[in-house]
């Protein structure tokens, strides 16, 4: 009797251990925006195997992606605050180091000088989608009490660096997500209203001239001041596809037959013709979406739509409730950032955005991408965390 009283009670300790060592990876973790985040990556796991079914080893690479990811998130989930705070500026003045050195002596690659070989090759802007945030969030933490436009202005500077260094590369779709994630911030710290219509002002009627005028302003031999010519084609090729419809119009008369092929429900998994017959181009990276659109349908998309908003209220609410004006700071710029992740990849996939190579958040295949997104969510969770420590 007392024999079996002591396996039971053995099997019960076990049973406890097995229990604690599961949830200790999920320690910290803010649940709700964990199981979103988790729905987030299975979705893409799902349209990557049919987007990837003819190349053997790639779904398998991106799971090896996504628990680097989440090792990441884990990581800077339990790093104190004040820690994040102490390294804002030397991840900042390294990144716009190795920035510097990418223009200097970088790897030209498709007519880029993006990468540097450091004993591997990295891709530094990566780096500066968190460190151009942090180094904000940091600055106006430090003048939280005397907030001047001087304040502002110097802000500016501190994000206009790092775009200029990264748009001369050129890389227009990494430079605008950093210029989108630090103008957030600064944003968030109290930028008025005042300068932010007249820009936006600006921004509609260039919009609206472009748009009005573009046969004059596409026409061969008009150049554009400040974009490179391969950009300005871009941008001349999404107001009219069909002028170059082998060339840069290629991608976006195919994802666009591929959304509107996929009708309410789609084809169904792994049915996409466009897909398979290898009409989309890049389609396990920037184009993944129109793979997802095709098979499953508006009603897929929408289901895509609802978890991305999930996403970003529970980052506001995070942000809402941060302990501090460096949190707010900081969770509010990084959640919009997805935001503006997903809704650049849409677009462009869509054909009402330019063609700028912004993968779709937590969906495409890609191995840095999905650890500086890791980077940005664990950002998320270790803000909820002190939260629910400064509560308790």
């Amino acid at each position: 009797m007392d024999h079996r009283l002591d396996h039971r009670l053995d099997h019960r300790l076990d049973r406890r251990r097995v229990l604690t060592l599961l949830k200790t990876p999920l320690t910290g973790f803010d649940k709700p925006l964990a199981l979103i985040v988790f729905l987030l990556f299975a979705t893409g796991i799902v349209a990557l195997y049919s987007a990837s079914i003819d190349v053997p080893g790639r779904v398998e690479d991106q799971i090896r992606n996504i628990l680097l990811s989440y090792a990441v998130m884990w990581i800077v989930a339990w790093v104190p605050t004040q820690t994040l705070m102490r390294i804002a500026v030397p991840l900042y003045t390294v990144g716009i180091a190795l920035l510097i050195a990418v223009a200097m002596f970088g790897l030209i690659r498709k007519g880029a000088r993006r990468w540097l070989n450091v004993g591997i090759v990295i891709q530094p802007s990566e780096l500066l989608k968190i460190a151009v945030p942090l180094m904000l969030a940091w600055y106006f933490q430090k003048r939280e009490n005397s907030l001047r436009w001087f304040d502002f202005v110097v802000a500016g500077v501190i994000l206009a660096v790092p775009v200029l260094l990264i748009a001369k590369q050129p890389d227009l779709g990494t430079g605008l997500l950093v210029l989108a994630a630090g103008l957030y911030v600064i944003y968030f710290a109290g930028l008025s209203w005042k300068l932010i219509l007249p820009a936006l002002t600006i921004l509609i009627a260039l919009i609206t001239a472009l748009v009005t005028f573009e046969h004059d302003m596409c026409a061969p031999g008009v150049d554009w001041p400040v974009l490179h010519e391969y950009q300005q084609h871009r941008v001349c090729t999404l107001l009219d596809p069909t002028t170059d419809p082998l060339g840069k119009g290629f991608h976006t008369i195919q994802s666009i037959i591929a959304i509107g092929s996929g009708g309410l429900t789609g084809k169904g998994w792994l049915q996409g013709t466009q897909t398979h017959l290898e009409f989309i181009p890049e389609k396990h990276t920037d184009f993944i979406f129109a793979v997802y659109s095709e098979e499953f349908g508006l009603v897929g998309n929408a289901v895509l739509l609802v978890l991305y908003l999930m996403l970003v209220f529970r980052g506001l609410y995070i942000a809402a409730n941060a302990p501090t004006f460096f949190a707010r700071l900081l969770a509010g710029a990084m959640t919009l950032s997805f935001l503006t992740y997903a809704f650049i990849n849409m677009g462009m996939v869509s054909g009402i955005l330019p063609v700028v190579g912004v993968p779709l958040p937590l969906i495409s295949y890609g191995g840095t991408a999905l650890v500086t997104l890791g980077m940005g969510i664990g950002i998320l969770m270790n803000i909820s965390r002190q939260k629910r420590l400064i509560q308790s």
